[in-house]
């Protein structure tokens, strides 16, 4: 990337109010590799964030070198925790980026803590860590290394493809710990995902990283998250996309469906009334006042997933549901979220 090689031209002091009761907040900055775009970069106190003991997740810690993403997915599931630093969940989310430029060093240290039981470590559950801001930044091989040396099994989830830049870094890891990679490719049409996701590499760029992967001798998953209603749910997208899937090399796939709970349902709604009107009744339909698609619709996607993977010789990925299930909707009128479509 040319940014790499780039300095830093302007601070922007002062430039997010909402960021200014976070006391470790050491500037504000832009460049115009990226332009409309606010780094903020702040000194981390900790790295690892323990996943609640309820939790199904598959693993136990995770760690978030950023906060925002400028892949500025529409249906993104993190938006809303950017309203715990004062930030709205639409445009804030694709152009305040929080970069916690201190994360490797303070991870290092938590590592090597006696308490410390080397429970497996998640990155890209919340936002990106391969988002293009890591091309200058590069947290992500520091957090690696860390992990492998200390002994520590974890996974990355990305639809980044500057990981490749360390696919040999991560193969040297998963051949000490055990280490899992994964790519999310949720649009297979260009076209469509230049207005869904408009600051995410291509899906031929996604699955030549997928590729890579597996050239580099790991063994890449890739999560077809989230399948959107009426747009790429039909029996032939989804064969497609697990032909292609396939053709890149790929033999293990998870998927889920779109979920829009608040903060994300106000977004998505705000691009389906300006790309597809015509769908907002039948999105009204499905969803309604609920953030999940009801069991029967749920169903009917489960049976084509699994006729796809089959005709491609796809596996589901096992560590973590290749059905997940729908939380139960909230009972009380007074907690049902207002229909948008």
């Amino acid at each position: 990337m040319r940014w790499a090689t780039q300095d830093i031209t302007r601070e922007e002091p002062g430039a997010l109010p909402g960021l200014a009761r976070v006391a470790n907040l050491l500037r504000s900055v832009r460049t115009p590799e990226f332009e409309g775009i606010t780094f903020h970069e702040v000194a981390a106190k900790s790295a690892l964030n323990r996943v609640p003991g309820t939790s199904a997740m598959p693993y136990d810690w995770t760690i978030n070198p950023y906060r925002g993403c400028s892949h500025a997915c529409a249906y993104c599931f993190a938006r809303p925790s950017h309203t715990y630093l004062g930030l709205d969940a639409g445009d804030d989310f694709d152009s305040q980026v929080v970069v916690k430029v201190n994360v490797a060093e303070v991870l290092r240290g938590e590592l090597v803590r006696p308490t410390w039981r080397r429970e497996r470590v998640a990155l890209g559950t919340n936002t990106d860590p391969y988002q293009r801001a890591e091309g200058r930044y590069r947290l992500m091989p520091g957090i690696v290394t860390a992990l492998a040396r200390s002994g520590t099994p974890f996974s990355v989830l990305t639809k980044g493809t500057l990981i490749r830049r360390d696919l040999p870094l991560l193969a040297g890891a998963a051949r000490d710990v055990s280490a899992s990679i994964a790519f999310t490719v949720a649009v297979f049409d260009d076209a469509l995902a230049s207005t869904l996701a408009a600051g995410a590499p291509s899906s031929a760029a996604r699955l030549g990283a997928v590729a890579a992967a597996r050239g580099a001798g790991l063994e890449p998953a890739v999560f077809v998250a989230p399948i959107l209603p009426f747009l790429t749910d039909s029996a032939e997208q989804l064969d497609a996309a697990m032909r292609r899937i396939g053709e890149a090399g790929a033999t293990v796939v998870s998927y889920d469906i779109l979920n829009l709970r608040p903060g994300v349902k106000e977004w998505f709604a705000r691009w389906l009334g300006r790309e597809r009107p015509d769908l907002i009744p039948r999105y009204r339909d499905l969803f309604g006042a609920r953030a999940y698609v009801p069991e029967d619709y749920r169903g009917l996607i489960r049976e084509r997933v699994r006729t796809a993977m089959a005709a491609h010789g796809l596996e589901a990925l096992r560590f973590r549901p290749a059905e997940p299930s729908a939380p139960a909707e909230p009972r009380a009128a007074s907690e049902l979220e207002p229909t948008l479509f």
